[in-house]
């Protein structure tokens, strides 16, 4: 996953998707990366396909993945941003088709059909990496160094969130989306809370969990608990719920020394929605009344959150594809937390 299939700027791209991931993630960050160029794009929702031609006007529309493979020789990298049940099967056709490759999460479906086109990338020597932005929030950079500075003493417990109040469905293709799709709050947000608990304390070796369904006629679990035990000694404690009444702390962190707590989500995905672009002055910053505390009860210290950076991924990708840098993301830790979930609901189903 070293050989590149573009030696200049700017790397020659296409989308495929252009819903929420394609929409408010991918385009607007290679938009505004000079080392990429977005030459096109594949929607067949005529609202998107208008919004596609809008916000990137020298961008080609075509209405599918094949009419894009069709017009390889033009491109050097693939963004797959399409439902999770896809993703595997257009990744081995832009590896085919001699392309780098970013994969949205979840990776795969399962581990097998991960760990393939993981040896397929090698064999071709082509880049393939997956977009696992969370590692760019805000407040997991901010854990992060505070975690690798010892601030917390030794981290006994990590407890860590994404809740929110949604109780209907509004993605059509997540309404009857099953695990043997990629459907559910598991692939989704526990695709981002496994990859952080597995980057700040590394390797399982036991897990419990819960994976209910909510909504009324529900085909995958829309409140989910995880729990894991790492090798390093850490519990970590993973709650995903999309109807949510209530939300709990974004993080919760036990230590021997400290503790540290924060609340609320980053907010670069619902800048990036309203429009904002990550080259605007103040994109990422966290006001200061959402910062979180650090320290003890009695003596709490408020810490400002490191600035969000989601743009990160993909100046490392050109990094990499222009440079020989490593990829942002190894796709190796994503397999990770795909056999995880598939163990998970191995456990649960």
């Amino acid at each position: 996953m070293t050989q590149s299939p573009a030696s200049v700027a700017p790397i020659r791209t296409g989308l495929i998707g252009f819903g929420t991931s394609g929409r408010v993630f991918h385009s607007p960050l290679l938009a505004a990366n000079p080392e990429f160029s977005l030459d096109l794009i594949v929607t067949r929702d005529p609202v998107r396909r208008e919004q596609a031609g809008e916000r990137h006007p020298g961008a080609r529309l075509m209405s599918t993945a094949e009419d894009l493979f069709a017009a390889a020789d033009d491109l050097d990298l693939v963004v797959i941003g399409s439902p999770s049940g896809t993703h595997v099967e257009l990744a081995h056709a832009a590896l085919d088709a001699g392309l780098a490759v970013v994969v949205d999460k979840p990776f795969s479906v399962t581990a097998r059909d991960g760990r393939g086109l993981i040896e397929k990338a090698v064999s071709l020597g082509l880049p393939l990496t997956v977009f696992q932005n969370r590692r760019w929030d805000g407040d997991f950079l901010t854990l992060r160094g505070l975690v690798a500075a010892g601030a917390l003493g030794d981290v006994r417990r990590f407890e860590s969130r994404f809740e929110w109040w949604k109780p209907e469905q509004t993605k059509s293709w997540k309404v009857g989306a099953t695990i043997q799709q990629g459907g559910g709050v598991l692939f989704d947000l526990g695709a981002h809370l496994i990859d952080q608990a597995l980057q700040l304390f590394g390797p399982v070796d036991d897990v419990y969990a819960e994976t209910l369904i909510r909504r009324p006629g529900g085909a995958a679990d829309d409140d989910t608990f995880v729990a894991l035990h790492h090798g390093s000694g850490v519990r970590s404690h993973l709650w995903m719920n999309g109807i949510a009444a209530q939300v709990g702390p974004r993080f919760h962190v036990l230590g021997s020394e400290a503790g540290y707590t924060k609340w609320g989500l980053d907010g670069q995905e619902t800048a990036l929605g309203a429009g904002a672009r990550p080259t605007d002055p103040g994109f990422g910053v966290d006001p200061e009344s959402a910062w979180g505390v650090l320290g003890r009860d009695g003596a709490l210290t408020r810490v400002p959150t490191e600035r969000g950076n989601y743009a990160a991924f993909y100046t490392g990708l050109a990094d990499a594809i222009l440079r020989g840098a490593p990829i942002p993301v190894d796709p190796r830790d994503s397999l990770r937390t795909i056999t995880l979930i598939e163990r998970i609901n191995l456990l649960t189903h």
